[in-house]
C-alpha cells in the first residue's frame, strides 16, 4: 500500500515542503538521507540503503516518483522510507527542508549529496536567487544543507558524509564565478563539480577527529542517467557500478576522510582542490551567497526573521538537540538556540 501523502506549508513561502507519513526510525536502524534519489544513481543507492535495513531519507523534485520510490523501499524490506521534495534551485526551499529534517528526526548517520544537474542543454540560466544554476543545483544547496544538518550528523557519530562528484573539473575562477563570460554547459559543471571536492576537503580538516568521515568521488563514466542522455553521450558504464562505488566510501572502513576517489580507487582531483588559499576563498564566498555566518570557530544562520517566527508558531516544530561542541570553524553550532530551535539573527 502506497505511504500517505502529507503536505505541510509554510506562511512565507509560496512553494510546499512535501513529505510522506511513515513510522520513526527503530533503535539501531540508520538513518541516511540521499538527495536527487527519485531517478538514476540516486534512486538505486536509496533502494540499495533499504534493502539493507536502513531508515532512507528520499529527496527529489517530483513527489510521484518519490512515492514510488518509498513504496518500493517499503514493500521489499526490511528498511523504510520517507520523501522530501525540495528544489535545490531555490535557497530558501533548502532552508525550510534543513528545518523540516531537523524537526522530524534526531540523528543522521550518513548524508550522501547526490543531487545534481549536468551539463546540458548549453544554456546559461540563473536561479531565483540570482546565481548561476549548476553553481547552486551542483555545489551551494549542498554546502547550506550540510552546514544545517551537521548538530545531526554530530549527534550521531560515527557518521558520514559522501559527495557525489564528477572527474569533470574545471578550476574556479573567482573573478567570474557566475561565468557570465565565455560561458559553456561543460564549464559550468565541471565548475561546480570541483566546487564539492573543495567543500569535502575543508569539511575534513574541520572534522578531523569528530567521528565523521567526508569523502567526494567520481562515481562512473557515462552512466546511462537522465543527465547523460539529456547530453546525447553514449552510456559506458552501469548505474551499478557507479553505485559500488559510492557504496565503497559510505562503507569502508579504510576509507580516510578528504580523500577523492575515482570508481572504486584512489585518485587526484584537479590541483586547484588541494590549494587553501582557493578553498578559503570559496568558503568565504559560499558562506556569503547562503547568509551563513562564521567568525572564531561560530557559525549561525543569518536568515528572514519573519521566517523564523513563522517556524517557532507552527504547531509541529520542536527543537533540534545540539550536541556538545568544539573549536573548529564550522563546527561551534552556538548558532542554533535550543531555547528556541531556530537559527540567530545575528551572533553574539
Amino acid at each position: 500500500m502506497a505511504a500517505a501523502i502529507l503536505i505541510s506549508v509554510w506562511p512565507t513561502s509560496s512553494r510546499e515542503v512535501l513529505a510522506q507519513e511513515t513510522p520513526a526510525p527503530t533503535a539501531g536502524q540508520n538513518v541516511v538521507l540521499v538527495t536527487g534519489a527519485t531517478s538514476g544513481l540516486g534512486r538505486e543507492l536509496a533502494m540499495r540503503l533499504g534493502a539493507r535495513g536502513d531508515h532512507v531519507i528520499v529527496h527529489g523534485r517530483n513527489e510521484e516518483r518519490g512515492a514510488e520510490v518509498v513504496e518500493a523501499i517499503s514493500g521489499a524490506g526490511p528498511g523504510s522510507a520517507r520523501f522530501y521534495r525540495a528544489d535545490f534551485a531555490s535557497l530558501a526551499e533548502v532552508r525550510r527542508f534543513a528545518e523540516r529534517m531537523l524537526a522530524d528526526y534526531e540523528r543522521l548517520d550518513i548524508l550522501i549529496n547526490n543531487a545534481g544537474f549536468g551539463s546540458a542543454p548549453d544554456e546559461r540560466w540563473v536561479t531565483e536567487d540570482g546565481h548561476e544554476y549548476r553553481f547552486q543545483v551542483n555545489y551551494l544547496s549542498t554546502f547550506l544543507l550540510t552546514h544545517m544538518l551537521m548538530p545531526r550528523l554530530l549527534a550521531s557519530v560515527p557518521a558520514r558524509i559522501v559527495n557525489v562528484s564528477s572527474g569533470a573539473q574545471t578550476p574556479i575562477d573567482f573573478d567570474d564565478v557566475m561565468i557570465e563570460n565565455d560561458f559553456s554547459g561543460r564549464r559550468a559543471y565541471a565548475q561546480s563539480k570541483l566546487a564539492q571536492i573543495m567543500f569535502t576537503h575543508d569539511l575534513a580538516e574541520d572534522l578531523a577527529g569528530t567521528g565523521i568521515v567526508v569523502g567526494s568521488l567520481h562515481p562512473a563514466t557515462y552512466m546511462p542517467t537522465e543527465m547523460v542522455r539529456r547530453a546525447g553521450a553514449t552510456p559506458r558504464s552501469t548505474i551499478a557500478e557507479g553505485a559500488d562505488a559510492v557504496m565503497q566510501v559510505v562503507d569502508s572502513e579504510a576509507f580516510e576522510s578528504g580523500q577523492y576517489f575515482s570508481g572504486l580507487r584512489k585518485a587526484e582531483a584537479n590541483a586547484q582542490a588541494y590549494d587553501p588559499e582557493a578553498r578559503a576563498r570559496l568558503r568565504e564566498l559560499s558562506q556569503e551567497l547562503t547568509g551563513l555566518t562564521c567568525h572564531m570557530g561560530r557559525c549561525g544562520f543569518v536568515g528572514d526573521p519573519s521566517e523564523q517566527a513563522a517556524l517557532l508558531d507552527r504547531p509541529d516544530h520542536r527543537p533540534p538537540i545540539v550536541p556538545e561542541l568544539r573549536p573548529s570553524r564550522s563546527l561551534l553550532w552556538s548558532g542554533i538556540d535550543p531555547e528556541a530551535g531556530i537559527w540567530r539573527n545575528r551572533l553574539p
